[in-house]
């Protein structure tokens, strides 16, 4: 069993190309347009194997982006080998830095916000080198 997160953002083409600059994400399963242009499905994958999938907001399937003016609910957790390379390039393109990166009993761990509204976690092991 495996558990993918599936986001929904206000404008998907925007947000591909920014995980792309930002996370090194790449494209795993190519855009669904819809009719109107709206991408419907697409999935991206960061490093070797953490997937996830997004689309564009859609009234009609009861999925919309995150609202700014609320907090989120969920948070996506990454585990990583590099917070610190990961949030200097992910500033460099615009996240907002909600906690920079520091050393936990847990390991070295950062949060940030994408201009999307999704928060992110990144953790690095302990015994993983700085």
């Amino acid at each position: 069993m495996s558990i993918t997160p599936y986001i929904t953002v206000n404008d998907a083409r925007a947000a591909i190309d920014w995980y792309r600059n930002a996370f090194g994400a790449r494209v795993s399963y190519e855009p669904i347009v819809m009719d109107d242009g709206r991408i419907g499905h697409v999935e991206l994958t960061i490093g070797d194997d953490a997937r996830f999938m997004m689309s564009d907001e859609f009234d009609s399937a009861g999925v919309a982006a995150p609202d700014p003016a609320r907090h989120n609910s969920v948070a996506l957790h990454v585990e990583t080998t590099a917070v610190d390379v990961v949030v200097r390039q992910a500033k460099t393109v615009g996240a907002q830095i909600d906690r920079e990166p520091e050393d936990t009993p847990n390991g070295r761990i950062a949060v940030l916000h994408d201009p999307f509204g999704h928060r992110w976690m990144f953790n690095q092991r302990p015994d993983d080198p700085k």
